[in-house]
């Protein structure tokens, strides 16, 4: 088993007054040579942006990206035509494929918004753009890791253009239990996003990541109530 470790105070970190972000990984004016991907998982960015503010329109190609708003709301529009509110509580994920423009704002009346932006990328390049979103109303599942994302249209959660699967995990203190690799040779990237958990002995903090590869299974241990994000990933692609 192969290991590494990107503590909450370990990321990298800007503040434009109407955007607070984070990266664990480099992007934007964050470069740490040793920290550009985990496998096939490019950007993790724990954002918080004010009511109201938010991401003009902007370009992407060849990207699958993935928000996860765990606060507010977040107002999206793209050169798809769609025009949707993401909720906290739900999952939204574009092919960027070809190319698209979209932005992105905090919606009035939800107050601030917090959220994570994933990007991954594709096993397929210039695929046809696409859009989709998700309630998790109807799949999260107290105390276990119920799926949210994978690489197959039928499965349960949105899909992407990659064979990576993501499970979160709403977990009770003293929960334990443990994670099955789909596929040997993948990785898996933790990601508490509240909470305090132990991953294959290691402790992690709330905003910690934890990246584990070369093995099969992986031990996890909430060691108080945790809100745990799970995302296995090709390391070769």
């Amino acid at each position: 088993m192969k290991t590494i470790l990107h503590t909450a105070t370990s990321r990298g970190h800007a503040y434009h007054g109407w955007l607070n972000t984070y990266h664990t990984f480099s992007f934007a004016n964050y470069y740490n040579p040793e920290r550009v991907h985990f496998g096939a998982l490019r950007v993790l960015n724990d954002d918080t942006i004010a009511e109201g503010e938010g991401f003009d329109t902007h370009p992407h190609d060849n990207m699958e990206i993935v928000t996860i708003p765990l606060h507010g709301a977040v107002e999206h529009k793209d050169s798809m035509y769609n025009s949707e509110i993401i909720r906290s509580g739900e999952v939204q994920v574009m092919s960027a494929g070809t190319g698209i423009f979209h932005s992105e704002y905090s919606k009035d009346g939800f107050g601030d918004t917090s959220l994570l932006q994933i990007w991954v990328f594709p096993n397929k390049k210039n695929v046809t753009p696409r859009y989709d979103q998700i309630s998790l109303a109807d799949v999260a599942k107290k105390d276990e890791l119920y799926q949210v994302l994978s690489p197959n249209p039928d499965d349960q959660g949105v899909w992407i253009h990659q064979n990576a699967w993501f499970h979160l995990g709403d977990l009770s203190e003293e929960w334990t239990g443990e994670y099955k690799l789909k596929n040997p040779g993948d990785g898996v990237y933790f990601f508490v996003i509240d909470g305090e958990a132990e991953v294959a002995g290691q402790k992690l903090n709330r905003r910690d990541g934890f990246g584990v590869w070369e093995t099969e299974t992986i031990s996890i241990k909430a060691n108080k109530q945790t809100q745990l994000l799970v995302m296995e990933v090709p390391m070769y692609f």
